[in-house]
């Protein structure tokens, strides 16, 4: 019986043997990412749990740990090394089996291209002013690139770095090549897109004063979750859930 956090699953699970630059140390996500998805893999265990039930009219246990749930979610690492016998390795942004797949630097800020295909590729090329970089033997084909792509990416990078990045989005988004700003949360917070979105709502805190918060990102065409209360002040629901427990207010002392 040990304790768990995130950061000692992330490290146990493999998840940060493959975080961070080749060349640098493991690292863990930016996002506890061991703790949310735990908890939504045992969300999806108890709709399914209470699915078998109208069934059978039997209960079950969940064991829901959240070293099984970041190997659950690492299915292309442990894949790749059933499928090779070697341990998959960091790569920073880029991508084992693709490539230009990874973030770039262009004049004022990072971005990232996906490349995924030889036909996405060939765009890229055309991008970039050389076309003729689609015939040359180190990246004829999505295995080359791949292998190759750490030479691909020094000739790429100092391209990037000539420009600023709308202009290169600009120019993907009219090839058809998959791109995206690497934002901040302050510029992704505050873009048009998420606030179209209807993602962000205001929260009233027992000292009257209004925040802004993230709500649920689902959207469903039939129902719509909303946020029914507040935050609670400091023993707010102390009655109402002791008198739940105990079945009694006369019980609590």
């Amino acid at each position: 019986q040990k304790g768990a956090f995130d950061v000692t699953v992330q490290a146990i699970s493999g998840l940060m043997s493959v975080t961070g630059e080749e060349d640098g140390p493991p690292v863990k996500s930016g996002v506890p990412v061991g703790d949310f998805v735990t908890a939504l893999y045992g969300a999806y265990s108890i709709l399914a749990s209470l699915a078998n039930i109208e069934k059978t009219q039997k209960g079950n246990h969940i064991d829901c740990s959240m070293l099984g749930s970041l190997l659950g979610i690492s299915a292309l690492q442990v894949s790749e090394y059933y499928g090779t016998g070697k341990s998959p390795k960091r790569l920073g942004s880029a991508h084992p089996r693709n490539a230009p797949y990874q973030g770039f630097y262009a004049k004022d800020k990072p971005f990232v291209i996906a490349a995924g295909n030889d036909k996405l590729w060939s765009s890229v090329c055309r991008v970039v002013g050389f076309p003729d970089l689609v015939n040359d033997e180190r990246f004829t084909t999505q295995l080359s690139r791949a292998k190759n792509q750490g030479e691909l990416a020094g000739i790429l990078q100092p391209i990037f770095s000539k420009r600023i990045c709308d202009e290169w989005l600009e120019e993907f988004d009219f090839h058809g090549v998959p791109c995206a700003p690497i934002n901040s949360y302050e510029e992704i917070l505050h873009d048009p897109h998420v606030t179209d979105m209807g993602l962000i709502n205001e929260l009233e805190l027992p000292n009257g004063q209004t925040i802004k918060d993230f709500g649920f990102p689902i959207k469903m065409t039939n129902y719509e979750f909303e946020i029914t209360r507040n935050p609670p002040k400091l023993g707010e629901h102390n009655d109402e859930v002791m008198a739940d427990w105990l079945h009694s207010k006369s019980n609590i002392s």
